[in-house]
């Protein structure tokens, strides 16, 4: 894609999304929202590669759980295309903390806990998905998890009518 306004960002179904079957209707909404499917792929997420996604929070107290988290099961890694990308899949994924993420956002909607309750048990909030924060950012991510050749392009048939 090569118009200024396409975008390409990274998300990715955290293990709790995967281990609660929600992947699907997920998805659904980031493709009914026009964005495309450019790559996609389970992995099992390692030390190595956790380290570099999160560098900014390895040296924080909650680095650990978060890692550990991470672990739990697969994680099913993606690369979304569209106009805006970046800001419309933050839009649809909603806050970052559940609690404070508005019904009809994927978070507000498959989510509900808070960072005092996450800290009080010890654990990781549990979010079901990561999306880029920025541009940049989305730029490292994907280079991070995939590999150029593992992206896809190809037209959707309604994309005379969304993008």
């Amino acid at each position: 894609m090569t118009e200024d306004t396409i975008e390409r960002t990274f998300i990715a179904f955290k293990p709790d999304a995967v281990q609660r079957g929600i992947m699907g209707e997920i998805m659904h909404r980031f493709e009914r929202a026009g964005l495309r499917v450019a790559a996609l792929k389970m992995v099992q997420a390692t030390d190595n590669i956790l380290e570099e996604h999160y560098s900014e929070h390895v040296d924080k107290d909650f680095y650990e759980g978060l890692a550990s988290f991470m672990k739990e099961g697969p994680i099913v890694a993606g690369v979304l295309e569209g106009v805006n990308a970046v800001e419309n899949v933050r839009k649809l994924v909603g806050e970052t903390e559940p609690r404070s993420a508005m019904p009809g956002t994927i978070r507000g909607d498959f989510t509900h806990m808070s960072y005092e309750h996450a800290d009080e048990k010890g654990v990781a909030v549990k979010n079901v998905i990561h999306a880029s924060g920025n541009p940049e950012e989305a730029e490292e991510e994907v280079g991070i998890w995939f590999d150029e050749d593992e992206i896809h392009d190809y037209e959707r048939v309604d994309e005379y009518h969304i993008a």
